[in-house]
């Protein structure tokens, strides 16, 4: 490893290796799959021996690509990027979703945990700042697996949970103390668009309570001196057309939870995946300035304050 890469000097996860607790987190996540329980669909395959439903995962995790990304969040990309893995796989079915050739689908090569432990310490010797999980909730107990190995390799970066919150409150516990920084994508507000959009009725009350969680684990997010996140939360927003209420309300539980919630409102959607294929006309456009104005609006009107600021779009 490059001797001018400045390190964390305790990422969370570290303690809990030496004491011996980051072992018992792996097996009881692992014993999660034996009937899956992993996240609130609740599918009871055995995924320990290899079956699968909703998530097309079973015992091991695919890789769809792994990189530094440059851009992720200012406070995560940094000067080298944010080393972000993707898996292929997840346990939302967005009609919209712009990276289905990688959630709703199931290629890439199966990772191992010795795999995954060589591709952290892969991305840490490349200089990334951070370790970037995308679409982890699906498969926690197989990058659990890795990480003790890629410890006792010498990984010292802060690990990034980037998910779209449709996680289950048992799974985010054995998190607490291993993930520095949540990265959770707060969809939607309304029961009925989470149900016809995303393939989750439940979405909204297991996005609150999630969110709960893990602004319990971490707290307000918290950048170093040179601008890089080392722990906390932070939220992102992708507004959505005709998606003004739901907008509103999140920003107001965000505000709720802290006034000091670092959010990312987020202006890049564009009609993807099955939003024509599904007759969905009201997502079938891009967002508008007028929208994003309102958003932001609605924001500091709840009282937010800590924003993305290299994201932010106001005309």
């Amino acid at each position: 490893m490059s001797s001018d890469i400045a390190l964390p000097s305790s990422p969370s996860y570290l303690s809990l290796y030496t004491s011996g607790e980051l072992e018992r987190r792996v097996e009881r996540a692992l014993e999660l799959l034996r009937s899956c329980r992993l996240c609130p669909r609740c599918c009871q395959v055995d995924r320990l021996e290899d079956e699968a439903q909703f998530c097309r995962t079973g015992r091991r995790a695919r890789l769809a690509s792994y990189a530094p990304h440059h851009g992720e969040e200012d406070c995560l990309r940094g000067l080298r990027g944010s080393g972000t893995i993707f898996f292929t796989g997840c346990n939302l079915g967005c009609v919209f979703c712009q990276n289905a050739d990688i959630s709703q689908r199931q290629d890439g090569p199966e990772a191992d945990p010795e795999l995954l432990a060589d591709v952290m310490l892969e991305l840490q010797a490349n200089g990334c700042h951070n370790i970037n999980l995308v679409s982890p909730t699906h498969v926690v107990p197989q990058w659990l697996e890795a990480l003790p190995l890629a410890v006792r390799g010498g990984l010292r970066l802060p690990i990034v949970y980037n998910t779209g919150a449709y996680d289950a409150p048992e799974t985010l516990r054995l998190l607490d103390g291993i993930v520095d920084i949540y990265m959770p994508d707060f969809k939607y507000w309304d029961p009925e668009r989470a149900r016809r959009y995303l393939q989750a009725p439940d979405y909204p009350e297991v996005a609150r309570a999630a969110l709960t969680e893990m602004h319990r684990q971490v707290g307000d997010l918290r950048l170093d001196d040179g601008g890089l996140a080392v722990r906390g939360l932070l939220v992102r927003h992708l507004v959505m057309p005709q998606g003004f209420d739901d907008s509103r309300a999140i920003f107001r539980f965000l505000a709720a939870l802290s006034p000091a919630t670092y959010v990312n409102i987020m202006g890049q959607y564009r009609p993807a995946n099955r939003v024509d294929v599904d007759h969905h006309s009201e997502l079938d456009r891009a967002i508008t300035s007028e929208e994003m104005t309102a958003a932001y609006r609605a924001a500091e009107e709840a009282g937010l304050h800590r924003f993305d600021e290299r994201q932010r779009w106001l005309p």
